[in-house]
């Protein structure tokens, strides 16, 4: 590189250091920052620099100076965003189910580059979180994006959908036929991500996973069914779908028949232990917060799952069972 190309670059490395090595607790004296331009193959003046800062400054770069004792500090002010907010986006990304691992780890390492090196320590292993299920399909952020497209542009889309087996993996469904549906909103609840489209085979509203849904296009086709998604209620249709339950977290053993895997391993995670008891059921443990909601969401899987033990949870539920039988009796 030319020695007037080097120069050129040379406010770019600056805004560079400024970023990357200073904050409010870090700062860098002149001769500090004319030995990191070296490290780079800039040779400059310490005159030069006071009319670099200025330049910088007048383009909207946040270079703060501060006197202590007989020297000079410099150090970068303000940034786009403040390093609490930060922390609560890397929360955010952390704790979300339908973000992969891979891909929280990878959105996370580029928030750490709006901070210093320093701050950026702190933006580590901000959350801790036991047990959490994240989502296993890595194009999840391709998804949603296609999905805006069609959302966006009016138009319909087909895709492959995939659902759990009782081996833990997932297989398509309908023996891998496409799907086509009409887009017209999209949806986070549960910690996941659906579409809600509207299938015109069903004359239906009806919801997917985006986490399931693979090889998605965009049709070149008009969406349909904007009358039924004008009366449709979001709100009370993911309500009465999806809830959260709460209370003192215990193991459960449950029996299942084999197509209810899917269920509980969306619920519980792929690391599951699944144990045949026969050709048609099997019996997994699962940690979960025992509650009337957790009870709840066993009754309305009907006959395709029950616990097993231990048999205060099993006592609870047929205690549930009588209480509800008073109730509805006659």
């Amino acid at each position: 590189m030319t020695e007037v190309n080097k120069q050129r670059l040379k406010l770019l490395y600056l805004m560079k250091i400024f970023s990357e090595d200073t904050d409010d607790e870090h700062m860098l004296t002149l001769p500090q920052i004319i030995g990191k331009l070296k490290a780079y193959g800039v040779d400059v003046e310490r005159k030069t620099l006071y009319q670099d800062f200025a330049l910088l400054r007048d383009f909207g770069f946040d270079i703060i100076g501060e006197q202590t004792q007989r020297n000079y500090y410099y150090h970068i002010g303000n940034r786009p965003f403040e390093l609490p907010e930060l922390k609560l986006l890397v929360d955010s990304v952390q704790s979300a189910k339908f973000i992969t691992k891979k891909k929280s780890n990878a959105l996370i390492k580029k928030l750490e580059g709006m901070v210093s090196k320093y701050e950026a320590r702190q933006l580590q292993r901000q959350v801790i979180i036991t047990g959490r299920v994240k989502a296993m399909n890595e194009s999840i952020y391709y998804n949603v994006d296609k999905l805006h497209e069609a959302i966006a542009t009016g138009c319909q889309i087909s895709f492959k959908y995939y659902r759990w087996n009782i081996n833990k993996e997932m297989e398509l469904r309908r023996d891998g036929d496409w799907y086509q549906v009409s887009p017209w909103g999209l949806m986070w609840d549960d910690e996941n991500y659906y579409l809600v489209g509207y299938d015109a085979d069903e004359k239906k509203i009806k919801h997917y996973r985006v986490d399931k849904m693979k090889w998605i296009s965009v049709v070149d086709k008009r969406r349909e069914g904007k009358e039924e998604f004008k009366a449709f209620n979001m709100p009370r249709y993911t309500k009465s779908l999806f809830g959260m339950y709460g209370g003192e977290e215990m193991q459960v053993t449950l029996e299942a028949e084999n197509g209810m895997v899917g269920i509980l391993i969306d619920r519980f995670g792929k690391d599951i232990p699944i144990k045949p008891v026969d050709a048609d059921h099997f019996r997994t443990t699962v940690v979960v917060a025992v509650s009337d909601q957790f009870l709840g969401w066993i009754m309305a899987l009907d006959e395709g799952v029950k616990i097993v033990g231990p048999e205060a949870v099993l006592e609870r539920m047929k205690e549930k069972i009588k209480l509800l039988n008073q109730v509805y009796k006659g």
